[in-house]
């Protein structure tokens, strides 16, 4: 399996069980051969990064609002609080993983990162002990004087006991969405590190509420049937194509596809009122409905 959806897939089901099964198979036993460093982000030049940085000036709530590397960059509601000291900054990170039926989890982690004494621009993150991680943070640009548009661009490479060389670039800003009066000095300070800024995605940082259970199941249903359909057009064009006059698979599936309707229908018809209003309620975070059950449902099959 791909490396990135590996990883999708340990965020989306991350657990205390899963993260002892890595320490084990990965860390300790290494039934898994770390992946090697394959260049893509190499160490930046001394003149790539800021010369000069005060880390205390990263203090308070910053949002990333784009990213570079859809692995790790861009997911929805970053919001992230530093402290610091100088020469040290802590921050308290959370994110949200969105779920296959327009849910989300929202995750967090805790780093803490130390300045390197003769490059300012550069924050070092090591001596973890999950996977062995460590992350090098390289300060390529940024503009801390209180202004709604502040902003700090990080590039990173990092390395595990699974992975040597993983990297990304994202950009913090005060506000929850990206300044367009920086992108030409993101831009110019990109080309440095050799990414271009115009193939950064933006992130959604609105932090919304969580659809209604109910309203994610009509949703992953109404676009179940839209699939269905495309692929009745295709095989009806198909036939078409080399001529062919039975037409008694293209009205087998279209018939499958009428049956599908019902069902749906059928399903929400079928549901009490008492029934709709619990799924219509149904708001709470995972988090929260661990705790109201005492983590005795595997809730990730709700979803």
């Amino acid at each position: 399996m791909p490396y990135p959806y590996m990883i999708g897939c340990g965020d989306l089901f991350e657990n205390s069980v899963v993260d002892q099964f890595n320490e084990c198979a990965v860390s300790r036993k290494k039934c898994v051969p770390q992946k090697p460093d394959g260049g893509k982000f190499p160490i930046p030049e001394p003149s790539a990064l800021v010369q000069s940085f005060n880390t205390t000036d990263f203090t308070g709530n910053w949002y990333i609002t784009s990213g570079y590397n859809p692995t790790f960059d861009t997911f929805d509601c970053q919001l992230h609080e530093f402290s610091a000291s100088p020469k040290k900054l802590t921050g308290k990170l959370s994110w949200r993983i969105k779920t296959p039926d327009g849910g989300f989890f929202t995750r967090s982690t805790v780093q803490n990162f130390v300045q390197d004494p003769q490059q300012p621009g550069i924050l070092y993150n090591h001596d973890n002990e999950f996977l062995h991680y460590q992350d090098d943070w390289y300060i390529l640009s940024s503009k801390t004087e209180n202004a709604d548009d502040d902003y700090v661009f990080v590039y990173y490479r990092g390395r595990n006991d699974a992975w040597d060389g993983y990297g990304g670039a994202v950009v913090y800003t005060r506000s929850k969405v990206l300044p367009p009066s920086i992108v030409l000095e993101l831009s110019d300070a990109a080309k440095k590190v050799g990414l271009d800024f115009s193939k950064f995605r933006t992130t959604d940082n609105t932090c919304g509420p969580e659809p209604p259970l109910l309203a994610r199941l009509e949703k992953k249903v109404e676009e179940g049937q839209e699939a269905l359909v495309e692929e009745v057009k295709e095989i009806e064009e198909d036939l078409v194509k080399v001529g062919k006059a039975e037409m008694t698979l293209f009205d087998k599936l279209r018939k499958g596809l009428s049956e599908l309707a019902k069902d749906k229908d059928y399903l929400l018809r079928e549901l009490s009122e008492e029934e709709r209003a619990i799924l219509g309620d149904l708001k709470m975070e995972a988090e929260e409905v661990e705790k109201l059950f005492g983590k005795a449902l595997p809730l990730r099959k709700l979803r």
